[in-house]
């Protein structure tokens, strides 16, 4: 299930962490919210440049430095050069194409391998980030042609 938040809710989130609760920022949350193609800061300040043509892009990185701080976005490190970031707080994993570098969500029980991180380790596991590398369905079929 896609967990976003409505603009009401994440204007009271912001209101009260003590943020301002601004156009800019909404709109930066919203354009997340809409898309499951895990967006970088460049690909979101390029999307909302017609809508706001006089934004900059320290404004996007901002808001969703915020957005992470405040738990509201999962920030994807997936071994490029800028992050990604997901509006989709849900407990659920990501598969990366190797080729064409799309992102995709996948939901996986990782329950057995929490439980034996704990194990192994003598940690309590609060939570966990699971990447998975490969061939998307769409080069996979570019390649068998």
């Amino acid at each position: 299930m896609f967990n976003v938040l409505t603009s009401k809710a994440l204007s009271e989130v912001l209101r009260s962490n003590g943020y301002k609760v601004t156009p800019q920022r909404l709109a930066v949350y919203e354009s997340l919210s809409k898309t499951k193609s895990h967006p970088n800061a460049e690909t979101l300040f390029k999307a909302l440049q017609p809508q706001f043509p006089t934004m900059s892009f320290a404004t996007v990185y901002k808001s969703v430095e915020i957005f992470d701080k405040l738990h509201v976005i999962k920030v994807l490190n997936t071994g490029e050069d800028s992050f990604r970031y997901d509006a989709d707080t849900s407990n659920h994993q990501h598969i990366q194409c190797v080729k064409c570098g799309r992102v995709d969500d996948i939901s996986l029980d990782c329950t057995a391998m929490c439980d034996s991180a704990e194990t192994k380790s003598g940690y309590k596991v609060s939570g966990e980030e699971l990447y998975f590398y490969g061939l998307c369905p769409k080069c996979r079929a570019k390649e068998s042609n």
